[in-house]
């Protein structure tokens, strides 16, 4: 017998957070989010509450946790796109497939219930969540800010009408073996061309007091079209400003400013954190801390996070300063790790060409119109 039961008590809430640890248990690829994160999305100050409506689901087969989901009617997304929809996110489920897709009946009907005439998904409250269901690369750990799920979730999901409306795709960057300076010799000439120079921090504190307000003005204005995201509000930016304290080391991050000291540009990597969090699913515990440190502090990979270019530069050429930035970065880890991007984001895209680049991993966002 399966049940489905929104997750309301404080009981059904810890269910619906620990339910990936219990499904991943073992799993070397799964890397869970910080547990403190997760269990802000049941608070009544939660971030997102003032742009989105949710709903949580657990999922009981003869009285035992079988799967989560939840629903997402994010309004300012629908606002901005003018299309009726309703998100799914938190999706995990046991290999039963019937089990989700009475998951994913629950939040279609909810979705109807709101007056919505779509469900998309997996896809978190903004850009800023994790988002896609994994299709490519089970054989590769998640970074930090990525979800992980077993291969028959795509199946499931398909098997219950979903189609396919984006794709994402993952890359591992090195250095190039025979790579012979002309990436930097090209930056150079970007910026004497167009005046252009580097903006500097002596620390994290002093990156984020002059750039941070930059950054939130650029991802506005550069990731305006790109699937799924929404603006920055003042509690987002706070929340975003709050993680960078942790993890921004002023030696993996570039900016790049005009003759007015107007931010144009930026990429923004993150020391590899997967590591240190798995073991204690998530938990900061004693030992998580020492391991968060040592990965901070001696990074053997990074993760690469946030590139913004302003719209009015994207034909001049200034993508290849933050690719010879990048170059930089990259001799003193493994290899660097570009987390989601759009397969159709071609300036991304063509940006990894320069580099020695692996693709090891397809992400989909699914759509589904309700009769």
């Amino acid at each position: 017998m399966i049940t489905i039961i929104e997750a309301i008590t404080k009981k059904q809430q810890k269910e619906f957070i620990d339910f990936p640890l219990q499904l991943y248990k073992g799993n070397p690829y799964y890397t869970p989010p910080l547990y403190m994160d997760e269990k802000k999305i049941f608070r009544k100050d939660f971030v997102y509450n003032d742009m989105c409506d949710t709903v949580n689901y657990n999922a009981y087969k003869d009285g035992k946790m079988a799967g989560r989901i939840t629903g997402i009617l994010q309004r300012a997304a629908n606002e901005k796109t003018g299309k009726k929809q309703v998100r799914f996110g938190h999706f995990d489920v046991i290999e039963d497939e019937e089990v989700a897709h009475k998951l994913l009946q629950a939040v279609e009907d909810w979705a109807q219930r709101q007056g919505m005439d779509e469900v998309i998904g997996p896809l978190g409250y903004s850009d800023l969540e994790r988002e896609g269901l994994l299709i490519e690369g089970f054989d590769y750990p998640a970074t930090f800010e990525e979800t992980y799920n077993y291969p028959y979730y795509q199946r499931f999901v398909e098997n219950y009408g979903y189609q396919k409306d984006v794709d994402w795709t993952g890359s591992r960057l090195r250095v190039p073996k025979d790579y012979d300076g002309e990436v930097d010799k090209l930056a150079a000439f970007v910026m004497k061309r167009y005046n252009l120079h580097l903006g500097t921090a002596r620390n994290t504190n002093e990156f984020l007091k002059k750039y941070a307000d930059g950054i939130f003005e650029l991802l506005d204005k550069s990731y305006e079209l790109l699937y799924g995201t929404v603006p920055f509000t003042e509690g987002m930016k706070k929340m975003m400003i709050d993680n960078f304290r942790l993890v921004i080391d002023v030696k993996n991050v570039a900016v790049i400013l005009d003759e007015n000291d107007k931010m144009i540009c930026f990429g923004l990597a993150f020391p590899a954190i997967a590591d240190a969090v798995r073991p204690s699913g998530g938990r900061l515990t004693p030992i998580t801390l020492i391991r968060l440190l040592k990965a901070l502090k001696k990074p053997k990979v990074i993760d690469l996070c946030l590139i913004g270019v302003d719209p009015e530069w994207l034909n001049r050429g200034v993508s290849v300063i933050i690719s010879a930035e990048m170059m930089k970065m990259l001799k003193n880890v493994e290899y660097a790790e570009t987390n989601a991007n759009l397969e159709e984001n071609y300036a991304i895209q063509n940006q990894w060409k320069r580099f020695d680049e692996q693709k090891i991993k397809r992400r989909r966002c699914y759509i589904k119109t309700l009769t």
